[in-house]
């Protein structure tokens, strides 16, 4: 009885022992290939996105399509070609470099043109002041920028006032004569004073007394019909834009002046810019 229960036993011992010998594993090999694709995967993304974010972005996209069962990670570059990146650039980047470079030109050549332009006119003030006796009265200055008259307060108007004189309308309607041979020019009339404060009926502070003036002055150049006041624009400074300090009789009697200012503008782009950077 005992060597009858021995012998089951050992046969199912045998009978188990044959069933692990033989059990399926064939599940293992896809599930090691999975694993080294994942593996490959995140050292390739890891590498590409320590180095280029844009192929990181190519390669992400690859794998998505390997694993997704579409285009395979070999025919991924022929699915999606970028041989050539300047071939993916729209036609009209291409062409920005020279379009640029000659809207540059033409800008250059209007600037020079317009500078050529101011010197003419300061040459035909400056002779007028020559011949009239006025180079104590009267300067101009020309820089990149704007042509500037400067006239001084004595020429214009008496201690205190912004009428402007009966003798000195004749220098207003001479200056307008060679302001309309330029008609695409902005044109600031500009009044300053020195910093003695002003005491009368008719201004309260050298503020008043400078914008008045400087309006006043501005008529005067707009009695010339062929003018257009839209180009025109009164400022006033007070005592606040000196040209010279303050602590002489002599040194006030220059800061107290009128200026008219040619602020030259060009054409770019389409684009009206002031080539001083200021905004209209």
């Amino acid at each position: 009885m005992k060597v009858r229960l021995v012998i089951q036993v050992s046969s199912k011992k045998g009978r188990r022992h044959e069933h692990e010998e033989h059990a399926d594993e064939s599940w293992l090999l896809p599930y090691a290939d999975l694993l080294t694709l994942l593996l490959a995967l995140f050292i390739t993304l890891y590498a590409m996105s320590a180095t280029d974010a844009k192929k990181f972005e190519e390669m992400s996209q690859a794998f998505s399509i390997a694993l997704s069962g579409g285009t395979g990670v070999l025919d991924y570059k022929s699915a999606t070609p970028r041989d050539s990146p300047a071939e993916d650039m729209p036609s009209s980047s291409k062409d920005t470099k020279p379009n640029n470079s000659k809207s540059e030109q033409q800008a250059a050549a209007l600037k020079q043109q317009e500078q050529l332009d101011l010197e003419k006119l300061k040459k035909q003030i400056d002779q007028y002041i020559q011949s009239n006796g006025l180079s104590n009265q009267l300067n101009t200055k020309l820089n990149q920028s704007q042509l500037m008259i400067t006239i001084s307060d004595t020429a214009l108007f008496a201690s205190g006032s912004a009428t402007v004189k009966p003798e000195s309308r004749q220098l207003g309607k001479v200056i307008s004569s060679m302001l309309q041979e330029f008609p695409d020019y902005d044109i600031v009339v500009s009044g300053h004073t020195d910093n003695i404060p002003i005491y009368n009926n008719f201004y309260e502070s050298n503020w008043d007394l400078s914008s008045d003036r400087a309006l006043q002055f501005m008529k005067v150049l707009l009695l010339n019909t062929n003018l257009d006041p839209k180009k025109f624009t009164p400022v006033g400074y007070g005592e606040y834009h000196p040209i010279v300090d303050n602590k002489t009789p002599i040194n006030r009697a220059k800061n107290r002046r009128v200026e008219v200012s040619l602020i030259r503008k060009y054409q770019d782009n389409n684009k009206l810019l002031n080539i001083t950077g200021a905004k209209d």
